[in-house]
């Protein structure tokens, strides 16, 4: 049973709704999803596979608008371009960029009933109360110590685990028909956008900063998920690698986001094992340091007011930073935006890292390929500086027909790099060559500087497209008068109205049709519906989240007026359905709101 208790909607007008807590709002919801047509496993027929989901047709239309608001706010709304690169890259792309190396997590196996799981996993289960456990900093002898040491038995039967091993999450693939060129479904679409950079900046007019972003399908073969669409071996991801002069780091754009507060859980605290959150302004946490990027700032702003639209609460939602263990290889600092759902509490539904110039350095280091870019001064400027010398000598014999190009990459190097790798390991690599102190010599000269040459750094923002449309489901759904009401935000919503005749006779079925090629030619997402009472009606429309239920009744065919339905408060005005294209328009766009759709009426069909 449902507690039932009221509430007052935001136009004042009374609703019991009910009390939700206590009750697995996931279960509900699933169920929801597979009747109406969000989401369900994949592969149901063959049992199905964990870690799939395949989203239904108003699933599919929840995602391409949760896609749209995501691009309208990151990529339109900042001047950002779009691109699109393959799923399947070659390995020596990740070689380069340590994804082979290290994208990979610890796994550990019950020795009683064979599941295996990812160790963090396990841990947790067994200590939830503890936060302050870096398992990803632990090597597997020192993971089989702990397990031992604290008592940690398997999440399911609670059998011994055995020991832990380390497993890769990327998918492998042959590419052509030789097998000869190892390929990854890539993990992020990151790496295609880093091995782009040069090519996109070049296209568009050389400008700096710059941002890419890219909407596509991704692939981490997760070791054993269990957590419905909040952890999947294949998503749709949502991303932007954002590249700008480290010695320029100023973010022009951040009166844009005044009056945001970042709701931050700093790896300091959680050091001490403290998790109170510090909510201060984006502008500030920039200039503290607690954000060690401006731009990183901006976009972590940008995430909270996407994912406020997308209904979820400031309240409910926290950065929590890394901690040093728990970062990427890649990443300087990274901040997990998270948001509280019912079933798994604190869920990222969001990245933000710090990328520094690692991927395009590697990049460079690895391809040979010229990434930086060059920023001309104002007037040239005289300088003395040391420069690396090839001796063509040495180096001719020793390279033949690559002599010149390794010659060019070592004159264009930084001096301070090639000294500090001569220290580190002896050499300093170029393509696979080593290149030792007596190939090279530095000398000091007067140069007339007319620019300098910069590798951007990178801040990122990356989004999983399936979380964010279950985290909108799931703090959409609520029941009145035990009836499921689907409270999608309306920009979201994936029907925005539906047309009822109130009799499947009469003339009204003709009318409600012409109104809806009347809708969808002003590009609304309408559906038709007569089946049932218009109570019934109604009900499914609040079902799925239908923002406006339009009904023609036998006052529509003396006068041409409608009554709208609002899906929130189940009051209903009445308008002419010839001028109602405009109103509903400026009503998904909120500049008005639904009472401004024409006048109340009350109405004996609810």
């Amino acid at each position: 049973m449902f507690d039932i208790r009221i509430v007052y909607p935001r136009d004042g007008s009374l609703k019991r709704e009910s009390n939700l807590a206590g009750i697995d709002k996931y279960e509900l919801l699933s169920d929801l999803a597979k009747r109406r047509g969000f989401f369900w496993p994949s592969f149901e027929i063959y049992g199905g596979v964990s870690g799939y989901i395949d989203l239904g047709p108003l699933g599919t239309r929840l995602k391409r608008r949760v896609e749209e608001q995501w691009l309208k706010l990151f990529v339109q709304g900042n001047d950002f371009v779009e691109v699109s690169t393959p799923v399947i890259t070659p390995e020596r792309v990740f070689t380069a960029s340590g994804h082979v190396s290290h994208f990979k997590d610890l796994m550990v196996s019950c020795k009683n009933c064979r599941r295996h799981y990812k160790a963090d996993y396990a841990i947790s289960a067994a200590m939830p109360a503890r936060t302050d456990i870096a398992v990803e900093a632990m090597s597997p002898s020192e993971l089989d110590d702990f397990i031992k040491g604290n008592h940690v038995r398997c999440p399911e039967c609670g059998g011994e685990l055995g020991q832990a091993e380390y497993f890769s999450t990327m998918f492998r693939t042959d590419i052509g028909a030789y097998g000869d060129v190892t390929g990854y479904g890539r993990p992020e679409a990151a790496q295609g956008m880093f091995v782009d950079f040069k090519r996109v900046y070049e296209t568009t007019r050389e400008r700096l900063p710059l941002g890419i972003a890219q909407i596509g399908t991704v692939m981490r073969n997760e070791i054993s998920p269990r957590q419905g669409p909040i952890r999947l071996r294949e998503f749709t991801i949502m991303e932007v690698e954002f590249f700008f002069d480290p010695e320029e780091p100023e973010c022009a754009l951040m009166d844009r986001v005044e009056g945001i507060d970042l709701p931050l859980l700093l790896a300091e605290k959680r050091e001490v094992k403290r998790s109170e959150i510090i909510r201060i302004p984006a502008v500030e946490a920039a200039g503290k340091g607690m954000v060690k990027a401006e731009w990183m700032a901006y976009l972590m702003a940008l995430s909270v007011k996407f994912v406020s639209s997308l209904g979820v609460p400031l309240d409910k939602q926290r950065f929590e930073e890394k901690l040093p263990t728990e970062r990427a290889h890649y990443s300087a600092q990274t901040f997990d935006h998270q948001i509280l759902l019912d079933r798994w509490g604190w869920v990222e539904i969001a990245g933000h890292a710090y990328r520094t110039d690692f991927d395009l350095s590697s990049h460079i280091k690895y391809s040979g390929a010229d990434l930086s870019i060059f920023k001309p001064h104002p007037s040239p400027v005289d300088k003395r500086v040391t420069v690396v010398v090839p001796i063509t000598s040495v180096l001719g014999p020793l390279l033949r027909d690559k002599a010149q190009e390794i010659a060019s990459r070592l004159a264009s190097s930084s001096p301070d790099e090639v000294k500090s790798a001569f220290d580190r390991f002896g050499y300093f690599e170029i393509q696979g060559f080593k290149v030792l102190p007596s190939h090279v010599r530095f000398e000091e000269r007067n140069v007339r500087e007319t620019g300098r040459r910069v590798i951007p750094h990178v801040v990122e923002p990356s989004f999983g497209a399936e979380r964010v449309v279950y985290s909108t489901l799931e703090y959409a759904y609520t029941r009145v008068k035990d009836r499921v009401v689907l409270k999608l935000p309306i920009q979201l919503a994936p029907v925005q109205i539906m047309v009822f005749p109130l009799m499947a006779k009469d003339g009204l079925p003709e009318i409600a049709t012409e109104i809806v090629c009347y809708l969808e030619e002003n590009d609304f997402l309408v559906e038709y519906d007569d089946a049932g009472t218009i109570g019934r009606r109604y009900a499914r429309a609040d079902e799925i989240g239908v923002p406006i239920a339009i009904t023609v009744d036998y006052e529509t065919k003396n006068d041409g007026t409608v009554t709208l339905r609002d899906r929130d408060t189940w009051k209903q005005v009445r308008s002419s359905w010839k001028t109602i294209s405009e109103l509903c328009r400026r009503y998904f766009k909120g500049e008005i709101d639904f009472s401004a759709l024409g006048p109340p009426v009350q109405v004996t069909y609810e």
